[in-house]
């Protein structure tokens, strides 16, 4: 009897493994599926940051270039003026402050190039968190991306609101509540929320006007909810209607409308110290 019942207790766990492993190896390549489609989502984004990257850097190289005749120009007239015999002293101090000049532009554009590479490496790990906190959500419905030193985070109208309607849904308060959360770990962060919708005339109930009106009461709607349900700050937010005039897409088909339809978050760039750095060097 002992044995009989090892050998129904041994069968009986062969067949349920049997029934359940499939179903762990599904899930797992289903997981694999996503994590995989993420990981290469974040490497055409970092293609896109080094695309930019290499044009800033080339227009320092021009500029360097500029910079390397100034001196050599600048060096021909001192070797010139070393042979003769009496160099007068504004001239001694008009050539002093050329080559102060240099060399503060010098320094000047190594600042821009240093700036610009710790503006693309704060973007990339912007992009990477935020990313990471939606988690693997079709990039149909939420999609996080970098478009020429700039963050943003496109969502679906058919996921944030019903049809003619600004009343966010649900699962939409959950995704804001992850961007949320990386907002708020990031308090230098300012950032605007902007409606946009196809070019379908709105028939509302009177309430609201015309499609204007509509991006902007959806605008307002996803400020409201980061602000009183997950305590972003207001005063790091701006909310925006575009109504119907920034198609991302072409209005005549049914793809091309629900592609118009979203709501941005734009990261804004931090313009008092952009406006610093391009302050001139003084001469």
């Amino acid at each position: 009897m002992k044995l009989t019942h090892i050998l129904f207790v041994g069968a009986a766990s062969v067949a349920m493994f049997s029934c359940s492993a499939p179903k762990k190896l599904k899930k797992c390549g289903e997981n694999y599926t996503k994590l995989d489609s993420v990981y290469r989502q974040l490497i055409l984004e970092n293609a896109k940051c080094q695309t930019q990257r290499q044009a800033d850097l080339d227009k320092m190289k021009m500029l360097e270039a500029q910079l390397a005749d100034s001196k050599a120009n600048s060096n021909q007239v001192l070797n010139q003026l070393k042979d003769l015999s009496v160099i007068s002293g504004s001239q001694a101090e008009s050539i002093k402050k050329s080559l102060d000049n240099i060399g503060v532009k010098d320094a000047y554009i190594k600042d821009l190039q240093s700036a610009i590479n710790r503006k693309d490496s704060l973007n990339m790990a912007l992009v990477i968190n935020l990313k990471s906190a939606i988690g693997n959500l079709d990039d149909k419905d939420v999609n996080v991306k970098v478009d020429k030193g700039v963050v943003y985070v496109d969502i679906s109208d058919k996921m944030l609101f019903k049809s003619g309607s600004y009343d966010v849904t649900d699962r939409a308060q959950e995704v804001l509540g992850k961007v949320a959360k990386v907002i708020i770990n990031q308090p230098d962060i300012e950032f605007m929320v902007e409606g946009h919708t196809d070019n379908k005339v709105y028939k509302g109930n009177g309430a609201l006007v015309d499609n204007w009106d509509l991006s902007v009461k959806r605008a307002t709607a996803v400020v409201r909810i980061l602000q009183n349900k997950y305590h972003v700050p207001p005063n790091r937010m701006t909310a925006a209607g575009r109504g119907e005039y920034m198609p991302i897409a072409t209005n005549d088909t049914k793809d091309g409308n629900a592609t118009n339809r979203r709501t941005r978050i734009v990261i804004l760039p931090q313009l008092d110290q952009f406006f610093k750095l391009l302050e001139k060097p003084n001469n």
